[in-house]
């Protein structure tokens, strides 16, 4: 029996990414970074809205006081629906035009963490940026290909943050002033495929998706190899739990870069049996 259905839509994502999951909205939100796009998928009825944006957007982070923060090629942005309205906040690398952001998370203190990357991903011109809630940015690890993450350990000790291009997942120390004594946590192998974006549950296990993996990995805060789930799209992106119970896990894909099946760029909701943690929302 299968652990998975495909969400009914029309049309596949480019490139999707930055799954959340919305208590207020009762919606999973999700990115199409290349479309570009931002995604919005209703628990309530099923419907799904597709909004176009002006630029490649990588992440959008819910705020408690409504709306979003996103991170767009040209920097963090505020971003308010029906209408959509965006608002720009700062560019954190404009020495770096062929850069723009990849991937990003709000923590338990409100902050926003995010990576960005050499679009062309031929140099390691990518970093891990840290925007508190006063909407200061600041460069807090340097020297990425394909940052994607961040996830958060439920204790509230580790950030775990991949470069997906040298197929390591790092685990961060968290520390008063940020973070601290990166490590290699969890390496990938070429029948693995490539870590993409990860969530964490509520026993404190790491999932995993696995571009050109075709799968979703679950890993023990310890790093050992707990379980996987085999799904029928490629490249697997990113991975949120949702609903009033944190019980629903839905997974992104996309379909750049192959003669794509029906699956690949396909959002999933999959049946793992676990439960998530609530989303944080950015305090600023």
């Amino acid at each position: 029996m299968a652990q998975w259905r495909m969400i009914a839509r029309d049309g596949a994502d480019m490139l999707g990414e930055g799954t959340i999951w919305s208590a207020r909205d009762d919606a999973v939100y999700w990115v199409d970074i290349l479309a570009p796009a931002l995604n919005r998928l209703s628990l309530k009825d099923g419907a799904v809205q597709r909004w176009a944006v002006p630029e490649p957007l990588g992440w959008v982070a819910e705020r408690a006081g409504g709306g979003f923060i996103g991170g767009f090629k040209s920097g963090f942005a505020e971003i308010s629906l029906d209408p959509l309205t965006i608002t720009p906040i700062g560019d954190p690398e404009p020495d770096l035009p062929g850069n723009r952001m990849n991937d990003g998370k709000a923590d338990a203190q409100g902050q926003i963490w995010c990576g960005t990357m050499d679009m062309a991903e031929e140099s390691d011109s990518g970093s891990l940026y840290r925007l508190t809630p006063d909407l200061v940015w600041q460069q807090m690890d340097a020297g990425y290909r394909v940052p994607n993450g961040p996830a958060f350990s439920p204790c509230g000790k580790w950030l775990y943050h991949s470069d997906t291009a040298r197929r390591i997942m790092y685990r961060f120390a968290r520390t008063a002033d940020g973070i601290a004594d990166r490590q290699p946590f969890i390496s990938f192998t070429d029948a693995d495929g490539y870590p993409d974006g990860m969530t964490v549950d509520a026993d404190g296990h790491i999932w995993v998706a696995h571009w050109g993996g075709g799968r979703i990995s679950r890993f023990t805060p310890d790093g050992r190899l707990d379980r996987a789930i085999a799904l029928p799209a490629r490249q697997v992106t990113n991975i949120c739990f949702a609903g009033p119970d944190l019980n629903r896990m839905f997974v992104s894909s996309a379909a750049i870069g192959l003669d794509a099946t029906p699956c690949d760029g396909g959002l999933f909701e999959v049946d793992c049996g676990v439960r998530g943690l609530p989303t944080h929302l950015f305090a600023g």
